[in-house]
């Protein structure tokens, strides 16, 4: 019953109790570059997802094999490759997004969320634990990217996922997008409005 305890809390708790951009503030820079629209944001979400839960078992294999010294190394050689056949799936099944996602889908390798997990959690422990983990950190990621993502182009663009959910109507009444929504600093104030809500549901969190 313990290791399922366990198990249920490495998922579960960085979708809010744990989770990696709200609470240990990493990962904010493709928050703030890749969420003005809600279909990179998703993409990159789940880019991460496959990415990092990968990641995390091919260490958690290896870990026992691997010199001290070079253990970085290793880590950003397994997360490139993993990156790599991400970005040339994104190329052949979803090019627009891929060249909205621009570089950021090859800066996956430098997320901090990625090292931070395959150094804390991965190297410590084994494969099934550690794919859990990837997939909860992914998720709780995701989750954040989604949310500003919606927000986003909902007020900054009256659409989500290209297709106009604002009625004309209200255009025709006055109502006018929102541009500052789509400049970078809204998301980071976006981020800090979704933090703020976490952290007054979540008291303990609270300093």
């Amino acid at each position: 019953m313990a290791d399922k305890v366990s198990n249920k809390s490495v998922i579960f708790n960085p979708f809010s109790k744990n989770n990696p951009v709200i609470v240990q503030i990493l990962g904010i820079c493709s928050v703030l570059a890749v969420t003005a629209k809600l279909e990179p944001a998703i993409v990159m979400g789940l880019s991460v997802i496959a990415v990092l839960a990968f990641a995390n078992v091919i260490i958690s294999f290896i870990r026992n094999t691997i010199p001290t010294n070079i253990r970085i190394i290793v880590q950003l050689v397994v997360v490139a490759g993993l990156v790599v056949i991400v970005n040339q799936l994104l190329l052949a099944y979803a090019y627009d997004v891929s060249k909205q996602l621009s570089v950021f889908i090859g800066l996956i390798i430098t997320n901090c969320i990625l090292m931070g997990r395959l150094e804390a959690f991965a190297m410590a422990n084994r494969p099934w634990p550690s794919f859990l983990d990837g997939i909860g950190n992914g998720v709780g990621y995701a989750i954040i990217l989604v949310i500003v993502g919606f927000f986003r182009e909902l007020l900054g663009s009256g659409t989500l996922l290209g297709y106009q959910v604002v009625p004309q109507w209200c255009y025709e009444h006055g109502y006018v997008n929102n541009g500052l929504m789509i400049l970078p600093p809204m998301a980071l104030i976006v981020v800090a409005c979704i933090i703020w809500v976490h952290r007054s549901l979540n008291k303990d969190l609270q300093e």
